[in-house]
């Protein structure tokens, strides 16, 4: 059974890019808004039968029914219409079966409302809703790392600074200061959803409300508030939320912070585990798959490279949602779909990425105590904390002077013993 029409299919073929169609996380918060819509003329009386139906097409639409009805690409012309009509034409297809005469797409179930109002509105949802998931995530990852913390605490190694010998760290310590970066990630993440909360419901075409009835537009936003179990507001200038998408660029700018933290942890693990005799092999992830197709024994960190990836293709997609937010012309920004379709990748991307991070390397990573501590102890790291007693140029004097680590440091201890 086919219940999307015309409007649906022009957008298929007009668009045939072969991408990716548009995501369901956005045309289930799109189908939540046209529930919360249909409810609240129901509530007020209007066409009791036409909207009781169309509640109903929602809630198959929102228990998996129908997915293979939308059809449209995520990238598309026309701010989101191609969408926003897909899912008119499949509700009112729905409807019409379900009452045996038809249901209009655009005077039944988009009465009283516009693509510039229900697009903004449902892609605030979704971010929220991925928000949550991605903060959880930061959450989890953040508790295995202090725990490696304290189980590291007591493994003493070299610390590196511009990849050069430093002074003595400990492994714990190491763990905990990246602990710290995504603490911060998942706390900017979790209150970044109050910026997503204010929505342009009701506000049709430019935010006016033009076309919206005032009772409706004073219900609606209570209905999807109580349905979605967020809490939403109505913008208090929805002109403004209609036409100007800076919020999810600052969305995009923490997510972007989050990959580059995850970055920065994926690179130490790879460094650390390097090797296994060539390398620092401080520590060991474990060998989840073989490492080369001509190279026997060889495995690969192919864990924190993966995170790496996901983490470069959220920069990307940051550069992406900047671009296409900077393009609203006046009342309207034509590249939402473009912010829709990097935003809810990079959320779901950094969310997974996450999760398999914690899961598959730090859970699972085995630290090795001799070989930190060697390295350790056939470096200068220790000379640093000479140079308070004998002074900066001394303790200069004799490295230059040269010899082995272990000669070196026997030196600079029996200039100590003679002060």
């Amino acid at each position: 059974m086919t219940y999307y029409g015309e409007e649906s299919r022009r957008a298929r073929d007009n668009f045939p890019l072969e991408h990716r169609r548009t995501d369901m996380k956005l045309i289930y918060a799109i189908v939540d808004v046209k529930k919360a819509a249909a409810k609240t003329y129901l509530n007020l009386g209007v066409n009791p039968e036409v909207y009781q139906a169309i509640i109903n097409a929602c809630d198959r639409i929102l228990a998996g029914d129908a997915a293979d009805q939308f059809i449209v690409e995520a990238l598309q012309g026309g701010a989101g219409t191609s969408t926003h009509m897909n899912v008119n034409e499949v509700l009112a297809g729905m409807a019409s079966e379900q009452l045996g005469r038809p249901v209009h797409p655009i005077d039944d179930v988009n009465r009283g409302q516009s693509t510039n109002d229900v697009y903004p509105t449902a892609l605030r949802i979704a971010s929220i809703r991925c928000i949550r998931e991605l903060s959880d995530e930061c959450a989890k990852l953040q508790e295995s790392l202090q725990k490696r913390e304290n189980e590291f605490d007591a493994i003493e190694k070299l610390g590196r600074t511009e990849m050069m010998d430093a002074v003595p760290v400990t492994l714990g310590e190491e763990f905990g200061a990246i602990a710290q970066a995504i603490a911060r990630d998942r706390w900017r993440i979790y209150k970044v959803e109050e910026r997503l909360r204010q929505v342009n419901i009701g506000g049709t075409a430019v935010g006016l409300s033009d076309t919206a009835d005032r009772k409706y537009k004073q219900r609606v936003i209570e209905v999807l508030r109580r349905d979605t179990g967020i809490g939403l507001a109505a913008a208090e200038y929805p002109m403004d939320v209609t036409q100007n998408n800076d919020v999810f660029v600052e969305v995009s700018g923490l997510l972007k912070a989050l990959a580059v933290n995850l970055i920065k942890l994926s690179n130490d693990l790879r460094l650390m585990n390097s090797g296994p005799y060539g390398g620092f092999g401080e520590i060991h992830l474990k060998p989840m798959q073989k490492g080369s197709s001509i190279m026997p024994g060889k495995v690969n960190p192919v864990i924190p490279e993966m995170t790496m990836e996901c983490a470069m293709r959220v920069i990307a997609n940051d550069t992406a949602i900047t671009m296409a937010a900077s393009r609203g012309d006046f009342e309207l920004n034509a590249f939402l779909p473009l912010v829709e379709d990097a935003l809810l990748e990079s959320l779901h991307l950094l969310t997974k990425a996450c999760a398999i991070m914690r899961e598959k390397c730090i859970d699972t990573l085995e630290a090795d105590p001799e070989r930190c501590k060697q390295l350790l102890d056939h470096s200068l790291a220790r000379a640093t904390s000479y140079a308070p007693v004998l002074g900066y140029d001394k303790v200069t004097e004799v490295i230059r002077e040269g010899g082995t680590p272990e000669e070196i440091m026997a030196r600079l201890e029996e200039l100590k013993e003679g002060k």
